[in-house]
């Protein structure tokens, strides 16, 4: 069974997931926010794991702000090729940013789209694309364990932004209701931002969509 570490991370509070099994030494990071290398390393020293992938949900910045130090250390990366632009050219979003970041970019190895497969902790994880916070968004779903990280397409009791160039409220109600409600009812749902939840309690309670049960 996988297991499930989050730490909130500066400077917005940005979720980074790692999962990792008991019975083995890799340990697969979910989004790289400021200081995720340098926590994701403590943990490696002290329990011995070595990270195997750093799967990126979205190219925002402070999902991105230490993804070039995995790269650094040749960990392999998986993104979405929509949002190529923000993981290379981060410095377009500073704007929307807090004033004085370092953004630096970084590269991914591994593009995905709908529908692939990846082998990881042993289990088949199903790439499936959501849209709407931005081009390039998608969610990683380990069927076996009964996981999904969701990026900042959904939250607990809320949804990403779709105020930013790119964005689209309707794009991503479709993403949520089409990609994440059709998920088995207990998912859990690790997002990019705030506590996990389940897809039977948004596809319930999520005020912003809901489906009619």
């Amino acid at each position: 069974m996988i297991q499930v570490e989050v730490f909130e991370l500066p400077p917005i509070g940005t979720n980074c997931w790692l999962l990792s099994r008991a019975d083995s030494d890799e340990v697969v990071v979910i989004d790289a926010p400021l200081n995720a290398y340098a926590t994701v390393e403590r943990l490696m020293v002290k329990s011995g794991l070595r990270a195997t992938a750093l799967l990126m949900t979205h190219g925002h910045w402070d999902h991105t702000l230490d993804g070039w130090r995995f790269n650094e250390f040749g960990i392999p990366t998986y993104g979405h090729r929509q949002d190529q632009a923000f993981y290379e050219n981060p410095a377009q979003m500073s704007s929307y940013a807090i004033p004085g970041l370092e953004m630096k970019p970084m590269q991914i190895d591994h593009w995905v789209k709908q529908g692939d497969t990846l082998d990881l902790l042993g289990e088949t994880v199903e790439v499936r694309e959501v849209p709407g916070h931005s081009p390039g968004s998608v969610l990683f779903w380990f069927r076996e364990s009964g996981i999904a990280a969701s990026g900042d397409a959904l939250f607990q009791g809320s949804i990403g932004r779709t105020d930013f160039p790119g964005c689209s409220f309707e794009q991503l109600e479709k993403s949520i209701v089409e990609q994440i409600y059709t998920l088995p009812p207990l998912t859990r749902i690790l997002p990019g931002h705030g506590p996990e939840t389940a897809v039977s309690v948004e596809s319930r309670g999520n005020p912003f969509v809901r489906l009619n049960h």
